[in-house]
């Protein structure tokens, strides 16, 4: 289990490596905030040997709301339920799109890179891995910080061509067929990346959609897919921070 401590004014899960030290890990959440599910990636990728630190970055968007009520009431049976909870959602999707709040975010997760270069034993290694929201902003940290050496979006959109020609580092990004709008624009990233000349490797599972890693939402878990995408993400890591080593 992890500990909560505060990074540029927002809590941050904090997850010590239970293994050799790798190097360090930004875990950025999914749209329902720093819940119980991220967190226990969080332990897993410590279990590896990272030092993770998980930032809450919609905490301010959330407000009281529970993000793993929200997820629950958005794919309840219940058409009651699910009429109840959009005012949250659309609150909180509104939130997501303001221009601000993306510059904010980034800079909080540079704060977080700042940490995690400072620690003792990282010497440089430092990765981001993120879910949905998340995986967007690892593209967006990937192309903001050149401190981070790999990146591994899951179902997350990708930057403009102009950003992802900033993107320094090799990046593993993992989708689910089935989730229509990320694999229509596939394409067209991964020609922006081989333009610019970087190193993407796309992995597409056939028989999923969105949100296939998250095992407590049983309308998307998929446990074939999660667990091959968990294996290529964890020796994609393991192969870019001891690169050069």
């Amino acid at each position: 289990m992890g500990t909560t401590t505060r990074i540029d004014h927002i809590d941050v899960y904090r997850a010590e490596p239970t293994a050799p030290l790798r190097g360090g890990l930004v875990l950025i959440e999914e749209i329902w905030g720093l819940v119980p599910h991220i967190k226990a990636v969080a332990d897993r990728f410590a279990a590896e040997g990272y030092l993770v630190l998980a930032p809450e970055l919609l905490g301010d968007l959330l407000g009281a709301e529970n993000g793993q009520q929200l997820m629950e009431a958005r794919n309840d049976p219940d058409e009651a339920r699910r009429t109840a909870v959009q005012p949250a959602l659309r609150q909180l999707f509104s939130g997501m799109t303001d221009p601000a709040f993306a510059a904010g975010a980034v800079q909080h997760l540079r704060s977080v890179v700042d940490v995690l270069a400072a620690e003792p034993g990282i010497d440089g290694r430092i990765a981001v891995a993120g879910f949905c929201f998340g995986g967007t902003y690892s593209f967006a940290l990937a192309a903001a910080d050149p401190r981070v050496r790999a990146a591994v979006p899951f179902y997350g959109s990708a930057p403009s061509a102009e950003d992802i020609a900033r993107i320094a580092c090799p990046v593993l990004a993992l989708y689910g067929r089935d989730d229509t709008r990320l694999i229509e624009a596939l394409p067209e990233v991964t020609d922006a990346f081989a333009a610019a000349g970087r190193d993407f490797t796309a992995q597409v599972y056939p028989d999923t959609g969105h949100a296939f890693f998250n095992d407590t939402n049983p309308h998307a878990y998929n446990a074939a897919d999660a667990a091959d995408a968990w294996q290529r993400a964890t020796a994609f890591l393991a192969e870019q921070l001891t690169a050069g080593r």
